[in-house]
């Protein structure tokens, strides 16, 4: 109503703006708003939207009678019964039912009318004017037992409300003139099933409920949030202890086909999963999102709030900023670097006795090791906690890192698309003294320290991590750390917010956790363990959480089992397998796809070949998700141009394809009621139970580990090392590292290392062009070809 009501103001000149008070608002409080309103000169009138069993006789004559619009107040509806229409507000809806019937030529004088279903004002408005107009009128409700014979004696029927399923059609005679005068919900929404708005206009269009009463909705305490404005909220870690007993809920993973550039909507099928599960089948239930890099924002991609009619809002919020998070990965990532090259200037600018004297100064007249300075001589073997009683051998050991600038892995970031600084050099001005080296900076969640902040489960746990994390070899090829550095309490120190998960809420009012956003192809492209596990507590044993996996699921669907389900110990229930006919057509041949460019004719028009063609790779993902034990539902996101017999076709092959189930999803342009279907499919899916299984044994070699992936998941021949893969591979296994599970940075384009190959590549060896450490994160990633 909403949407119609915005767009019948701006085609009549008038400005409108929607005050959404809170579902339990009392009497009281909806009387309070409605004075406020009665009182501002700015306001020429106000329309009750509130549901009938709050219309009563003190909230409606609050109402200034010259304010009410619907004319719905004691005293319009006086003048209207003594004959003063024209000096009173009388019902639109009534008016637009006279106004139709006489503009459709119909004589109303002498004819029989029965008004079915309508109540108060409208009824009462309806009654006067058509006996103005010389008719017979008669009210009815839709149990009233002679219905039948009023029906059978009506010239005009005019329905007030919808009819009931119980009422046959055939009750009405053959020539009767019918209205309905009760509001369609979709009627003049949408055309074609397209949404006539754009998303940002959809999103402020709706105002969402105080984040405080969502808080209060999914059983939050009043100091369990930090709210954040009027629409954000961080959720304190304390939640996890008090409901520690609390059976966890559904797990269900959202994954995707190997996408076009356009990306395929899995964040929109994600929120309109929930809310169809929330506020159409009323089921608990929880979207656990990333957060977008504003990189991709800014760029051709946009935002990854969702879209059309499945979104979650303030859009702006989610997109921009949000509650600052990314910023203070940047500001950790960067104190981290700058840590490092000072370290390096120092220690060829100072003897060992003046660095000594730096790192542990007298305070006072007392000289004593810190916490982190006393964890570093027990690494080094050190066994002395008093500072001058090191020798001279210890003290150079202790003081120097000797760090070797060409093994530094540790990148200034930055979430801007910044291409000038992909390649950059440091360290010119005088003060450096000739200390200068090539460097870079990295798009900010590409940090190690937002995969960290994804995989952490708690704030000690992620300071071990942020201290583990390796920067660089020093000059014996051993690793250096955050910990050697000394900065690892100060980064935590910087995360400590940053670790809370975001609350915010879809256009439905269905809760949704925004935290962390790892890309999917350079990173494990997941949202934080944090948010999943404080979600499944908080929809109960019967409730549902719908996580997200970036890319398509040989890429984003792979990293969550072998990676963030190995970090969190979760089980999942369900993955859901998003497609699309277009990108099915990509992968069937089509021409290629860019984004920004209009799509060609084949992506537009009916193409049952194309479509069947590319439907091999909608099979090898669902074999893929079968490897992990999992039940597969496919959801096809159907857009605007898909025909009915390309959308049967892809169900049909899906399901021959091993999938549970496979149903078309319409969320994006009518939100939840459009994915009630998949909702039902998943649940079913979910009852059936899983054999969750990882791929590999994180103990066998990193090169057997990398080869699994490439054969059992991309179906390559084989792998095919570099010299300089090969090399870090023996130096991470002697450095201790073998054991780690792999995130393999590859093109999310094709199940290949070659984007342009579509569909189900075969007979290809993967090159490993480099292979890199997390060891913060907990990972080993190998670069797959050219990827950057």
């Amino acid at each position: 109503m909403q949407e119609v009501n915005q767009n019948l103001a701006e085609e009549a000149g008038l400005n409108i703006s929607h005050i959404c008070l809170p579902p339990d608002s009392s009497e009281d409080e909806i009387i309070d708003e409605i004075l406020k309103i009665n009182e501002d000169n700015r306001v020429h009138g106000l329309a009750l939207q509130i549901s009938e069993d709050l219309f009563s006789n003190k909230i409606l004559n609050a109402l200034k009678p010259e304010k009410d619009v619907d004319g719905v107040t004691d005293i319009n509806l006086g003048k209207l019964v003594r004959g003063d229409a024209h000096e009173c507000f009388v019902s639109p809806v009534a008016r637009a039912v006279i106004e139709l019937l006489a503009k459709s030529g119909v004589n109303l004088d002498g004819k029989k009318v029965l008004v079915i279903g309508a109540h108060g004002s409208l009824e009462a408005a309806l009654q006067c004017l058509f006996q103005r107009k010389g008719s017979m009128t008669m009210s009815s409700q839709w149990k009233t037992p002679q219905l039948q014979s009023k029906l059978h004696e009506a010239d005009i029927v005019i329905l007030g409300s919808p009819k009931p399923e119980e009422i046959p059609l055939s009750w009405i005679q053959p020539g009767t003139t019918v209205l309905n005068c009760f509001h369609d919900f979709l009627s003049g929404l949408f055309e074609n099933g397209i949404p006539k708005k754009h998303d940002i206009e959809i999103s402020r269009g709706q105002t969402p409920k105080a984040v405080d009463v969502l808080a209060k909705e999914i059983g939050l305490l009043a100091d369990e949030i930090e709210i954040y404005g009027k629409s954000k909220a961080k959720v304190r870690l304390s939640l996890l202890e008090r409901l520690r007993d609390q059976a966890d809920g559904k797990y269900v993973l959202v994954a995707g086909i190997t996408p076009t550039p356009l990306g395929e909507g899995k964040s929109t099928v994600t929120i309109g999963l929930v809310q169809a599960l929330t506020a159409h089948l009323h089921v608990n239930s929880f979207a656990c999102l990333r957060q977008p890099s504003q990189g991709p924002t800014f760029g051709v991609k946009g935002g990854a709030a969702g879209g059309g009619y499945a979104q979650v809002i303030p859009m702006e919020e989610f997109n921009l900023h949000l509650t600052g998070d990314i910023h203070a990965i940047t500001a950790a990532n960067n104190l981290l670097a700058a840590a490092i090259d000072t370290r390096i200037l120092h220690e060829n600018t100072q003897t060992d006795k003046a660095l000594y004297n730096r790192l542990v100064p007298s305070v006072n007249g007392v000289r004593e090791f810190s916490e982190i300075q006393l964890a570093r001589l027990k690494k080094l073997g050190i066994n002395k906690t008093d500072p001058g009683t090191l020798t001279e051998e210890e003290v150079s050991k202790f003081a120097r890192l000797n760090i070797d600038p060409s093994t530094i892995t540790w990148q200034r970031v930055l979430d801007t698309n910044d291409r000038f600084l992909r390649k950059i050099t440091i360290g010119q001005a005088s003060t450096e003294k000739g200390y200068s080296r090539p460097a870079q900076f990295d798009i900010a969640v590409a940090s190690e320290i937002m995969a960290v902040l994804a995989l952490t489960d708690s704030l000690r746990d992620m300071k071990e991590r942020l201290g583990r994390m390796v920067v660089a070899s020093d000059k014996n090829g051993q690793p250096v750390t955050a910990d050697d550095l000394g900065v690892t309490g100060a980064l935590t120190v910087l995360m400590k917010d940053a670790i809370k998960p975001n609350l915010m809420q879809t256009l439905e009012g269905t809760p949704v956790f925004v935290h962390a956003g790892p890309f999917a192809n350079i990173a494990h492209g997941n949202s934080s363990v944090l948010a999943d596990k404080i979600a499944l507590k908080l929809v109960g044993e019967e409730g549902f959480v719908v996580t997200e996996a970036g890319f398509g699921a040989d890429i984003g669907m792979e990293k969550f089992f072998n990676i963030k389900c190995r970090a969190s110990g979760l089980v999942p229930s369900v993955v859901v397998l998003v497609a699309t006919v277009r990108a099915l057509k990509m992968h069937g041949g089509g021409p290629s796809v860019t984004a920004g460019v209009p799509l060609k004719k084949e992506y537009t028009e009916e193409n049952i070949q194309l479509v069947a063609d590319g439907c091999c790779n909608l099979q090898k993902q669902i074999q893929i998700a079968q490897l992990f034990g999992v039940p597969v539902v496919v959801a096809l996101n159907v857009f605007k141009t898909d025909t009915r017999a390309e959308i049967d076709l892809v169900c049909e092959l899906a399901k021959r394809a091993g999938a549970f189930d496979a149903v078309p999803c319409y969320h994006w342009s009518v939100g939840g009621k459009g994915s009630v279907d998949l909702a039902r499919a998943v649940r079913e899916a979910a009852n059936k139970g899983s054999h969750f299984q990882f791929l590999y044994d994180v103990q066998l070699p990193i090169v057997e580990k990398i080869r699994t992936i490439a054969q059992a998941v991309y179906g390559a021949k084989d792998i095919e090392l570099s010299p300089e893969a090969q090399s870090k591979i023996d130096r991470y296994t002697q450095q201790g590292f073998g054991n780690l599970p792999i995130c393999m940075a590859k093109t999310h384009l094709s199940l290949s290392h070659q984007p342009e190959k579509k569909g189900v590549p075969r007979d290809f060896i993967l090159p490993i062009s480099d292979v890199r450490a997390s060891i913060g994160a907990g990972f080993i990633y190998p670069l797959v070809g050219t990827v950057s």
